[in-house]
């Protein structure tokens, strides 16, 4: 551990990663439970891969920002402790696969170099805030939404208040009303707006969610002003951390407890906790995200173009100009969102001269380039084509995004990547006019979990199985008319039809013949889909779904030789809930230290919460001792009162409730973290005693 020390200038990553090494010596000596390893590992960026005894490590990037050199850094990364390839992901991070878990954490000092970090990249903490890729450049913006989504990232990094929830916390910006950072599918969607007194605010969006059960967000706040950004959400997650769902994570996420409770009724709650906010308001720093270098002019070498049409096809869909006038800005499209390190390192060397030191990870795997002068398209178009990076059709039919599904991950059902290629040909080959069309949007998850946002596809498919006799082969649910529609408004797609995954080719000639054939004339597919009704293409597609026509190569799956079979392992989405009194009392102790060390540096707030998240676990921890596992905070204080205080069998001067409540009630002041704090170190010793007596009995 002494590299870290010497190498790292930043004191709390240093310390993260210390732990982390403990953490992990500690569970190979049996120290720790498994579950409890897991949850903490998450919150570290490592997810458990589907071939046993590697790991996924995945990189935070907020909003997507990566620079030449930080990408450079986790080429050299992927090359020493991974398998040589950089995944881009839907939620503009990076992945890179089969990584030893002995490895992570000098892995993660290695990456800190470069200010690149694991922290909360997984688990059920707040995770990457993303962002339009186009911020900053965005014509229609009505500012730049990056230093918003920065300070956001900041805040909660870290932050007590979210490091263990019921479930994952996702954050959107959106650059403008065409909300192409999706809103409407997030826990908190942001949308920029100016008011008539040209003040800067956002319009809010609430509660959504994909997964299994697509929920759309409620829209809450038409404006909400800029300094009060960072105290909303605050407020929001204080809620979503008490009353969220721990016990079944299938029902875990804000969408369940706006189902459960009410939206009338989060938002009262969510009005009350706001006394108890770290920050009443919090003044952005519109200058806290570094200003791209624009590259100098330069004598631009004259080039030879191959293929005219191929370039117009690239200039007329994947640039545009950018709010800067004589700038341009130049989407990547990255097939699947793969990128081996060598072709990372050629693209840097490729695009250095033309492009500003600032790229974005998009929602669609690809990239963004920014700051091109007109005079430098021609040539960035060839040096792209010499890495194999200027294929056209960015963000078009034929730019389909897709997860590993089971090619890396535990829950994947069949096969996403290699479907998504053939269907990228299929595109390409046949259906070429389609390639300008970027109204449809066809995405692939590997199950129903939709990390491929099948959810919100115009087309969407997700991995699954049918049963054919008492065989079993790879399928596909095949979905239609979800996608964004604007200002916040969404739509989630309709489950139509499931067919052999080997007929999703021809699901895809259908819809688009039958798009081409019968739709008017500038028709969008959301009126045309609309127009004809689910059942309508249930008709349509029915023929595909005809099992009595099976041939052999069916039963395999899309890359694969051998015949498929489900194997589906335990998905690492979010942590997994512990259960052990002996853990939750360690937990304790453990967040009792934190609160004296938050307290000892004036972290008013977070020593308070840290003192709540003891009550909280001491609590837990006696009530499993009756067999009773409640699944929220609000239950577990509930429930307390109930088994312990109402029937005598521990003594407070008032309730559990009140005790605990007092939270929400109280400014976090020096004053209050004090008496908060003693009160929790009193009631853990109370309960330790407690637990002595229960066990002796």
């Amino acid at each position: 551990m002494q590299s870290f020390r010497t190498e790292l200038e930043n004191p709390v990553v240093e310390q993260d990663i210390i732990d982390l090494e403990k953490k992990i010596k500690a569970f190979r000596e049996g120290k720790i439970h498994d579950e409890k390893f897991r949850s903490l590992r998450l919150a570290r960026g490592i997810y458990g891969q589907r071939q046993p005894g590697v790991q996924m490590i995945r990189i935070k990037l907020p909003f997507g920002k990566v620079t030449f050199k930080q990408l450079l850094r986790i080429a050299d990364v992927a090359d020493e402790y991974a398998s040589h390839n950089l995944h881009l992901t839907t939620r503009q991070d990076i992945q890179i696969h089969y990584v030893s878990l002995d490895r992570t954490p000098q892995l993660w000092a290695d990456l800190e170099k470069d200010d690149v970090t694991l922290r909360e990249a997984c688990g059920n903490t707040v995770r990457n805030v993303t962002a339009s890729p186009a911020a900053g450049i965005d014509p229609k913006e009505p500012f730049d939404v990056s230093p918003y989504a920065h300070a956001v990232f900041e805040f909660f990094l870290r932050n007590p208040i979210c490091q263990e929830m019921g479930r994952k916390f996702k954050i959107s910006f959106s650059s403008n009303e065409d909300d192409n950072a999706y809103s409407y599918i997030h826990d908190i969607g942001l949308i920029p707006k100016i008011n008539e007194k040209g003040e800067r605010g956002f319009k809010l969006m609430l509660g959504g969610g994909l997964g299994a059960q697509p929920i759309l967000a409620s829209i809450v706040e038409d404006f909400l002003p800029e300094d009060q950004l960072v105290p909303y959400i605050e407020s929001v997650i204080r809620v979503f951390d008490r009353y969220g769902e721990r016990n079944n994570r299938n029902k875990a996420r804000l969408k369940y407890v706006i189902q459960k409770l009410g939206l009338d009724e989060v938002l009262r709650l969510v009005k009350e906790e706001r006394i108890a906010n770290k920050v009443k308001t919090y003044p952005i720093n519109r200058d806290g995200v570094d200003i791209a270098v624009i590259p100098e002019p330069l004598l631009i070498p004259e080039v030879a173009i191959d293929n005219p049409l191929r370039y117009e096809q690239w200039l007329i869909t994947n640039t545009f100009e950018q709010k800067q006038k004589g700038f341009y800005g130049v989407y990547v499209k990255v097939s699947t969102g793969d990128i081996p390190t060598d072709q990372a390192r050629k693209f840097i060397a490729a695009i250095r001269p033309y492009a500003a030191d600032e790229i974005r990870v998009t929602q669609n795997q690809g990239l963004l380039l920014k700051y091109v002068r007109k005079e430098a398209l021609p040539a960035l178009y060839a040096a792209l084509t010499e890495v194999n990076l200027s294929a056209p059709g960015f963000d078009s039919v034929a730019d389909v995004t897709t997860c590993p599904g089971t090619d890396t991950c535990n829950l994947g059902i069949s096969n996403s990547m290699t479907l998504a290629r053939v269907l990228e040909d299929l595109v390409y080959n046949e259906y070429e006019d389609f390639v300008y069309n970027r109204d449809i949007k066809i995405k692939i998850s590997g199950c129903m979990n939709s990390c491929g946002q099948h959810g919100l596809a115009h087309i969407g498919f997700h991995g699954s199985s049918l049963k054919a006799g008492l065989k079993v082969l790879p399928s596909v649910q095949v979905l239609l008319g979800g996608g964004t529609v604007g200002d916040g408004i969404g739509r989630a797609a309709d489950k139509v039809i499931k067919v052999p995954a080997k007929r999703a080719t021809g699901v895809l000639r259908t819809v688009l013949e039958d798009y081409r054939t019968n739709g008017l004339e500038h028709e969008l597919y959301h009126h045309y889909y609309d127009r004809q009704g689910k059942d309508y293409f249930y008709q349509l597609l029915k023929p595909l779904a005809d099992l009595t026509t099976l041939t052999d190569d069916e039963f395999v799956d899309w890359g694969h030789e051998e015949t498929f079979a489900t194997a589906i392992g335990v998905g690492e989405c979010a942590g997994v809930v512990i259960d052990l009194v002996a853990t939750l009392l360690f937990e304790a102790d453990e967040k009792i230290g934190w609160a004296g060390q938050a307290f000892n540096k004036g972290a008013w707030a977070d020593a308070i919460y840290h003192s709540y998240n003891v009550l909280i676990s001491s609590a837990k921890a006696l009530l499993l001792d009756k067999n009773i596992n409640q699944g929220s905070q609000a239950g577990i204080i509930k429930e307390f009162d109930a088994n312990y205080v109402e029937k005598g069998e521990f003594s407070l001067p008032g309730t559990f409730s009140d005790l605990v409540l007092q939270i929400n009630k109280n400014e976090p002041s020096e004053e209050f973290a004090k008496a908060y704090f003693a009160k929790a170190e009193n009631f853990l010793s109370a309960v330790k005693v407690k637990r002595q007596e229960l066990v002796q009995q």
